[in-house]
């Protein structure tokens, strides 16, 4: 007779703010501020969402087979604010 082994499988819903950067010769270079290693591109910004997606999948496992604490889902997306700052380095 064989053992059947039982184990709970839960699923992680959870949301984190990217960054879509176009590039001058097209498509689009992605950062995730939650996930400071992921940098990924697409040729359109669907493609660019899509390896996004993978990527951050991709760093959840890793985070978890690593025993890492996993990011903080990005709550309330829609109130993130980001802009363009521009600066200044005055050269000595």
């Amino acid at each position: 007779m064989t053992k059947r082994r039982e184990e709970t499988i839960s699923t992680l819903h959870a949301q984190y703010v990217c960054a879509f950067r176009p590039e001058p010769e097209g498509g689009y270079t992605v950062h995730c501020a939650a996930f400071p290693e992921i940098v990924t591109y697409g040729a359109s910004l669907e493609e660019a969402r899509q390896a996004a997606r993978e990527a951050i999948e991709l760093c959840l496992e890793v985070y978890q087979q690593e025993g890492r604490e996993l990011p903080a889902s990005d709550a309330e997306p829609h109130k993130t604010i980001k802009e363009l700052v521009p600066v200044k380095l005055a050269r000595v």
